[in-house]
């Protein structure tokens, strides 16, 4: 792989796999960690993809991974992130109100919700990239609405 080609990458991927992996494991440290590994192993194992289409993809269930792995591992759980220590924010999101309800939605709303509100997939391309049926993350999304909508009602 190439210079051009890694920057390419990262100017593409790296707020995406930002907040995905923030999403998850609500520690911007271990977010840039999990970037660096997507990273890491989009390079050493060059794939070869279809589309555009299929490297976001292949970028989304990586990042995902990782984050699951790390979420796994006995040094995260026995740690406590520097974000529970001082305020910093993931990058850029559109109504920290509303991302700060989402995020604390269990995983599977979470992530189902971002994807397909931030980042424009639809349940069909959401289920693919999780590896569940579509009427799963059709149920995640909704009851991930109700749990946003009761949030909202009572403020």
């Amino acid at each position: 792989m190439d210079e051009r080609e890694a920057r390419r990458l990262v100017e593409s991927y790296a707020d995406m796999i930002l907040r995905i992996s923030t999403n998850y494991l609500k520690s911007t440290c271990e977010a840039e960690d999990v970037c660096q590994t997507v990273f890491l192993k989009f390079m050493t194992s060059a794939p070869e993809f279809e589309s555009p289409e299929h490297e976001k993809a292949w970028v989304i269930r990586t990042a995902i991974n990782v984050c699951k792995n790390e979420l796994k591992s006995a040094f995260f759980r026995r740690t406590t992130g520097i974000d529970d220590i001082t305020e910093l924010t993931a990058p850029e999101n559109p109504d920290p109100g509303v991302m700060e309800e989402i995020m604390k939605l269990p995983a599977n709303y979470r992530i189902s919700i971002y994807l397909y509100y931030y980042e424009g997939y639809s349940a069909a391309e959401i289920a693919d990239v999780l590896g569940k049926k579509e009427s799963a993350v059709m149920a995640y999304l909704s009851r991930g609405r109700k749990k946003l909508k009761l949030a909202f009602a009572e403020e």
